[in-house]
């Protein structure tokens, strides 16, 4: 480990399974209503055609590589909804089906305050973004880091060098918690030590362990 003016880590938090969670990781029980189903549920249609208007542009969109407007316009038109409705319904189910995990939050403000620097960095599609993120929070994070605001997603290595670089730390000096093993990889690759989020319990314990 580099010595000198990284004294301190930064931790670095993934968003929707960590910093949010479903409703079924809140409360320990499945959910039977997917985000896919309750779209289609609130739209009256299939799941296949949810999932035919979305399409590429999704995909696009959490890769930064298309403009919101572009986005609603072309889901909203395959659709044949206005592009208000459809924000309404897609930000309505993300809020029905995601709850804000107040008590990880609360950490990591903590860690802040012990001199740590935190960090989020997370895959987000336009409509998600609106829909899951806390702007009050945001500002309470040193660095944030969006894929659709920056052009890449993970598990690129790019987008994780980016986020390292904002936060002005090195690799090993930081600790990444995801939800997703894949996610965990490339941050391994570079250094990073890493941590496969399942329980705020456990993910607290690991991070402390690592603070030592």
């Amino acid at each position: 480990m580099k010595k000198g003016i990284f004294e301190k880590k930064a931790i670095i938090f993934d968003m929707n399974g960590v910093l949010v969670l479903g409703i079924e990781l809140k409360h320990g029980t499945k959910i039977h209503k997917s985000f896919i189903k309750s779209m289609a549920n609130s739209l009256k249609i299939n799941e296949d055609t949810w999932m035919d208007a979305v399409d590429t542009i999704y995909s696009k969109s959490i890769e930064g590589t298309v403009s919101e407007k572009k986005v609603v316009n072309t889901i909203a038109k395959n659709l044949k909804i206005s592009q208000k409705k459809l924000e309404k319904i897609v930000i309505g189910n993300y809020k029905k089906l995601y709850k804000e995990n107040k008590k990880l939050y609360k950490y990591a403000f903590n860690l802040r305050k012990r001199g740590h620097k935190i960090a989020i960095l997370s895959d987000q599609w336009v409509l998600s973004k609106k829909a899951l993120v806390n702007k009050k929070y945001n500002g309470k994070f040193d660095v944030v880091v969006y894929s659709c605001d920056v052009g890449i997603r993970k598990p690129d290595p790019k987008i994780y060098k980016l986020c390292l670089k904002k936060l002005k730390v090195h690799p090993e000096n930081s600790i990444f918690v995801d939800n997703r093993d894949w996610n965990l990889v490339p941050a391994k690759k570079l250094g990073m030590e890493t941590i496969l989020f399942k329980s705020n319990k456990q993910a607290i314990k690991e991070i402390e362990g690592l603070l030592k």
